[in-house]
């Protein structure tokens, strides 16, 4: 190697290694002071962009926590609300039950509906009031919202909450209007034995197939073997009135029969035996008449026998023919709104459906007065109460599935999140042990270097041996 004076090659080496160990000296401690591997996209341009996109994924999913959680309160809140609008409901129902036994009289049962009375204004106001935030959860305004559960965009959980208010809550029910007589039957209502158009109907989406001559309680049979949310039920109101001694025909209810020729006109007789077998019948002395009840029975028919029937009428009307007969009505209800089609609707239900376009009227808590001489609007207020009470249990069951559903999200986001995490620490954050390594290493050879350009700097000085 040549002895040169003008370019130092060894000090030049020197000084680039004294360089290179100082630069990683330098990133070292600029590691180990802020904790972090990348500190700049020159430390690692593709882990930058990775642990960027982790970092917004963790974020999004601590937030996505705290969404699920409001959400748990949230329904926490309506469900706690919808508890004690069960309480009042309860309360209602013995109200009713209460009206409705015989020996309360007509300010008995307006003393009692003074109380509903004021349950109904506290079912609307804990309705109106009840709010998450400045959110009001359960006057009808609430709809249905999203509620953000995850770190990108729709990832969300929906959440419905209806209006339990008095006025939106109740029964809802469908009444034909079968109350005619076989012989003198109006143009599509149903008449015992009358044939009626085969036909398969719709009942809130579910297939019903009626039978050409099927009754009214056939057709309730129907509905009700399918799981449509409708109860069906053929119902008989009917005064009988007029019998005499010399009536001899017999009268067919369902399928019980009474030969009128066996009683010779004593009514109050005839009642007994109504009463025994099940039906609801009450004996009007005065009126010399029974108003008779009864549920799942075609109708009552009259049936000659030897001699035409004499004067007994149904509602009014006389039954002097044979075969004579008044028919149930069909009711449904439903403590949801009922959608019925087909080409035998009207003839069904006389028309009904037609004029609510398809769907049940709603009979409202709002609506409901157990008071009145009789307890015929307690007995009504107790179905209300029931479908009521039906509407807010489903409420508060959909509430407590999705209150589970956003325990179980919060779980599995904080899974999620802690699996995340790791895996962006190990692109981004400093492994201390290897780099205190490195850093004592560098620390050496920045040391050694900085000795060996000292010594590289005093190598020309042997030139001026030789010139001396």
């Amino acid at each position: 190697m040549a002895l040169s004076v003008i370019t130092n090659t060894a000090s030049l080496n020197a000084q680039r290694n004294l360089s290179k160990s100082s630069e990683g000296l330098q990133t070292s401690m600029q590691r180990l002071s802020s904790g972090m591997r990348i500190n700049s996209a020159k430390d690692d341009a593709a882990g930058m962009q990775i642990a960027n996109r982790l970092t917004s994924q963790v974020n999004g999913l601590g937030v996505a926590q705290r969404n699920a959680n409001d959400g748990i309160s949230m329904a926490q809140t309506a469900e706690g609300a919808m508890q004690e609008s069960s309480n009042i409901l309860q309360r209602m129902r013995d109200l009713a039950l209460q009206s409705a036994n015989g020996s309360n009289s007509a300010d008995d049962r307006k003393a009692l509906q003074k109380e509903v009375g004021a349950l109904q204004q506290e079912l609307t106001r804990i309705a109106e009031t009840t709010k998450f935030g400045a959110t009001s959860l359960l006057d009808g305004t609430f709809g249905t919202k999203q509620f953000q559960v995850g770190a990108n965009a729709n990832e969300t959980i929906n959440v419905t909450l209806g209006n339990m208010s008095a006025d939106a809550i109740g029964s809802y029910d469908v009444e034909g209007a079968g109350t005619v007589f076989g012989a003198t039957a109006a143009a599509g209502l149903i008449v015992a034995n009358e044939v009626v158009t085969a036909d398969t109907i719709s009942v809130n989406g579910k297939s019903v197939t009626v039978g050409a001559n099927d009754g009214a309680d056939g057709i309730a049979a129907s509905i009700n073997a399918v799981a449509s949310g409708v109860t069906a039920t053929a119902k008989l109101e009917v005064v009988i009135a007029g019998i005499t001694s010399a009536d001899n025909a017999t009268i067919n209810i369902g399928a019980d029969s009474y030969d009128l020729a066996t009683y010779g006109g004593d009514m109050e007789r005839l009642t007994e035996d109504l009463v025994a077998d099940g039906y609801d019948a009450v004996f009007d002395s005065g009126a010399s008449s029974i108003t008779l009840k009864a549920e799942g029975v075609a109708g009552i028919e009259t049936v000659a026998a030897g001699t035409p029937t004499g004067g007994v009428t149904f509602d009014g009307v006389a039954a002097a023919a044979a075969d004579a007969s008044k028919i149930s009505e069909l009711h449904l209800n439903s403590p949801d709104k009922i959608g019925i089609s087909g080409t035998t609707v009207n003839e069904l239900l006389g028309g009904t459906m037609a004029a609510t376009g398809g769907s049940g009227a709603l009979t409202s808590i709002e609506s409901m007065d157990i008071s009145g001489t009789s307890s015929a609007g307690a007995q009504s207020a107790i179905q209300t109460i029931d479908a009521a009470l039906a509407q807010i249990d489903s409420q508060r069951a959909d509430l407590g599935a999705v209150q589970n559903r956003f325990s179980h999200t919060i779980s599995n986001l904080a899974n999620v999140s802690e699996n995340v995490s790791a895996s962006r620490s190990r692109i981004q954050d400093t492994d201390f042990a290897s780099e205190t390594a490195l850093m004592t290493k560098n620390q050496i050879l920045q040391q050694a270097g900085t000795s060996i350009l000292a010594q590289s700097n005093q190598l020309p000085q042997a030139a001026l041996s030789l010139i001396g």
